[in-house]
Parts: structure tokens; C-alpha cells; sequence
């Protein structure tokens, strides 16, 4: 009974230290870096575009669909910060090019970083939030139907 008992209060020491060092980062990254790695390229296609920030389009917006919200999180346990949120920033565009290929548009503009709902707006970066094993990036944007 002895032995259990300090196996439990090491274990709650431990576990206690660990939350203590938890990591809870929200760091920001480049979109242009992001945007030009070949697995984006690849993946995202050219069938969908994307406006980030105030950056707007030349193209004349015939209708708009709506605002659309999506989170995307990955493992960043054995991934360096910038390739675990490049990965959560690809997931999360993916997202939005799905959302905009179903509901028959082809961009979404205004793109804005949303993470823990702290919405932030710049043409260059997107924030992302890094935890110990986990990444995640938050985006909102308005899917719409660009003139041809």
C-alpha cells in the first residue's frame, strides 16, 4: 500500500510538471512560403483561388455564397513548427476549397486568421497555435463566385 501511495503522488508530480511546460504558442508564418510548397501546389489545384487579407481580387465578385469557418489541426509531436502549421494551413484551405467547389464558386476572399476566434487580418501571414504535439490553424472567408 506504501508503494502505490508513492507511485501515486510521483505520478501526480509528474503529470503536474508536465502541464507546467506545456507548450501554447500562437506564432505566425508566411502565406506566400506556405502557398508555394509543393504539396499545396499539388493539392490545391488552380479551381479554386485564394485572397488573403485585404488583397482582393481583379476579377469582378458576381455573387457571394457566404462566410465560411474552418480549424484543421495535425500532429507536431516529430514536425518542426513551420512544417506542422504548414501542414494544419494546407488542411485548412483545403477545407475552404471544398466548401467553395460544392457550393459551385471558384475563390475565397477576405481570408482572415481566426484562431481561438481572434480573428486577425494580413496579407503576408497566418497564425498558427503550437502545443507540444499538437498544431492547429483556424481560417474564415467569404466563398464567392468570381466573373470569368
Amino acid at each position: 500500500m506504501k508503494k502505490l501511495s508513492l507511485f501515486l503522488v510521483s505520478s501526480l508530480i509528474l503529470l503536474g510538471s508536465i502541464n507546467a511546460n506545456a507548450r501554447d504558442d500562437v506564432l505566425s508564418f508566411s502565406i506566400n512560403d506556405a502557398m508555394a510548397s509543393s504539396d499545396a501546389v499539388n493539392i490545391l489545384g488552380s479551381n479554386v483561388k485564394f485572397y488573403f487579407g485585404d488583397a482582393q481580387p481583379s476579377e469582378k465578385v458576381v455573387r457571394t455564397v457566404g462566410e465560411y469557418k474552418t480549424s484543421r489541426k495535425t500532429n507536431a509531436a516529430t514536425k518542426s513548427d513551420i512544417d506542422a502549421c504548414q501542414r494544419a494551413f494546407l488542411s485548412t484551405l483545403i477545407s475552404l476549397r471544398d466548401s467553395a467547389k460544392s457550393a459551385g464558386a471558384n475563390a475565397v476572399i477576405n481570408i482572415k486568421s481566426n484562431y481561438r476566434n481572434n480573428t486577425t487580418s494580413s496579407n503576408d501571414t497566418f497564425q498558427c497555435g503550437v502545443g507540444g504535439i499538437i498544431a492547429g490553424v483556424a481560417l474564415v472567408g467569404d466563398v464567392v463566385v468570381l466573373e470569368k
